[in-house]
């Protein structure tokens, strides 16, 4: 699965929210936050833990297959 750069970046400057925040708010290292950051793929479930820090919808945060 794999998560939008822009569209995480988006939802944690909304928030006002650091990859150090998100990494405490969502139980996901920070170093996995880096990498998802830079375009790497993750699971499903680390995705989801993402998007509930962020307070937003799952399907908001995912790249479009286009």
């Amino acid at each position: 699965m794999r998560i939008s750069r822009k569209k995480l970046a988006t939802a944690m400057i909304d928030r006002d929210v650091n990859v150090l925040q998100l990494s405490e708010r969502s139980g996901v290292s920070r170093a996995t936050l880096a990498a998802i950051r830079s375009g790497k793929s993750c699971a499903e479930c680390t995705a989801q833990k993402i998007a509930e820090a962020l307070g937003v919808e799952l399907e908001s945060l995912l790249e479009r297959n286009l």
